[in-house]
């Protein structure tokens, strides 16, 4: 089954005006909560395995904000607590899902490098199609290294990820022969065994060529 791209992610000024009043002073409170932990990193529960109020928050956001607006309200928690990369290793790999589609969904908007890749490789591995979108955004077109770039980019086409969600497509795409190995390889596999090739192949093939953005070449419709 073929997943729509992520839809981007909402401000604080657009979750207002369409969040109801206790959801917007829960909200208030999760990011004064989370402000006071980047204000004061060095204070930490007593307890060695409790965790700050507003990591509380972030596994919360669905319940009190909605499940659609829970990568948003996340990611504001995230960014307003000016998450160290060990926090968020934890909360990605102590998360649900949907806690870590959004660590990282908002990776981009953090100050971490290359550090954070881990995080991407590790969802580019699951076959959660959720977390593979999430995993090929801007993010890991930056920072992924040409060879698991490409492979990132056949999970899309694997899973029925659209092409359209991975970070930088046609910039790191153009003139990449080797990506346009690995793309007719697979378009004859899938041939082979009398299986439709994914349209979203034909749109990276095209991109491959060396220069400016090719014209979009014919698809198979699945």
């Amino acid at each position: 089954m073929t997943q729509n791209p992520p839809t981007p992610l909402l401000t604080r000024k657009e979750l207002d005006t369409l969040l109801g009043g206790a959801a917007r002073a829960w909200l208030d409170e999760a990011l004064a909560e989370a402000a006071h932990s980047a204000a004061h990193p060095d204070t930490a529960p007593s307890d060695s395995y409790a965790v700050p109020p507003w990591e509380l928050r972030y596994a919360a956001a669905g319940r009190y904000c909605g499940l659609e607006h829970a990568d948003s309200v996340r990611a504001l928690l995230i960014i307003e607590a000016r998450t160290a990369l060990p926090a968020l290793t934890r909360l990605y790999e102590q998360g649900t899902a949907a806690e870590r589609r959004a660590v990282l969904r908002t990776l981009p908007a953090l100050d971490l490098g290359a550090t954070a890749l881990p995080l991407v490789e590790d969802a580019l591995r699951t076959n959660d199609t959720t977390l593979v979108a999430a995993a090929v955004g801007p993010y890991a077109g930056t920072h992924l290294d040409p060879h698991n770039w490409r492979h990132a980019v056949l999970k899309c086409l694997f899973t029925g990820v659209p092409v359209e969600a991975v970070g930088q497509l046609a910039r790191r795409s153009r003139g990449d022969a080797e990506l346009a190995r690995m793309l007719a390889d697979y378009a004859a596999e899938r041939i082979a065994a009398g299986r439709p090739v994914p349209a979203g192949l034909h749109r990276v093939l095209a991109l491959t060529a060396p220069g400016p953005a090719a014209p979009a070449a014919p698809t198979e419709e699945s």
